[in-house]
């Protein structure tokens, strides 16, 4: 997740039911629900084609949104179930719930790399691989970061740096429990093909058979 909050402009769904449902559908709209927060649930409809981008971007149910909904005040809200139409895989209804400050959820949060200048590995021309843009952390709804943040300052070619060597901010930790890597630092494409060439022709002499490189002296054959 980016810096800001991405807004969710949804409107109101008069009526309930699957009549009302279906007519919003015919309308080219997506009917859901926000539920949660201590307060009644809330109909609503979205526009289908908004909807429908924002799935195919992907991590849908990762992101948190700022609900707008005309007459109503601005909510912090997360999908919890986009239903789907059997045949077609098209969305026909989706549920939101709002957040408390206290409310623990996982969403991807962006990486910023820093110490590119003093890095060791990318002064000898290694390159940088940001192996995972985003990290995806379990984080409280009232304090999400912006970004977490990773030092190469030290990195060598052929090094890499793991999500254990990140400070996390408070209250957050990651979802894998696994060291997995973040970044890394590789040799040039042309340094490393000489040096793959190089280790083929180590491994040919090594292959040549004795009695083709002849005798010892001294020796007969």
């Amino acid at each position: 997740m980016a810096g800001e909050i991405p807004d969710l402009e949804a409107f109101v769904r008069t009526g309930t039911g699957k009549g009302a449902a279906r007519q919003a559908r015919r309308g080219g709209m997506v009917p859901g629900i926000v539920f949660g927060g201590d307060v009644d649930p809330l109909p609503i409809n979205l526009d289908f084609n908004k909807l429908l981008t924002k799935l195919r971007a992907g991590r849908f149910k990762a992101t948190l949104f700022n609900l707008k909904v005309e007459g109503h005040d601005d909510v912090r809200v997360i999908c919890r179930d986009v239903q789907r139409h059997v045949v077609k895989d098209l969305p026909t209804h989706v549920d939101f719930m709002r957040l408390r400050r206290t409310t623990k959820i996982n969403l991807f949060i962006q990486v910023e790399v820093t110490g590119e200048e003093e890095c060791p590995g990318l002064k000898k021309g290694g390159v940088l691989t940001l192996v995972r843009p985003e990290v995806e952390l379990l984080v409280t709804a009232g304090d999400i970061p912006n970004h977490i943040t990773i030092d190469i300052s030290e990195l060598e070619i052929g090094d890499s740096l793991t999500i254990s060597s990140v400070k996390l901010p408070d209250g957050s930790k990651a979802v894998i429990d696994r060291d997995f890597v973040i970044a890394q630092v590789s040799a040039p494409s042309g340094l490393a093909s000489q040096d793959d060439d190089d280790e083929d022709e180590d491994v040919a002499a090594d292959e040549v058979p004795t009695s083709e490189m002849g005798a010892p002296d001294g020796e007969e054959s």
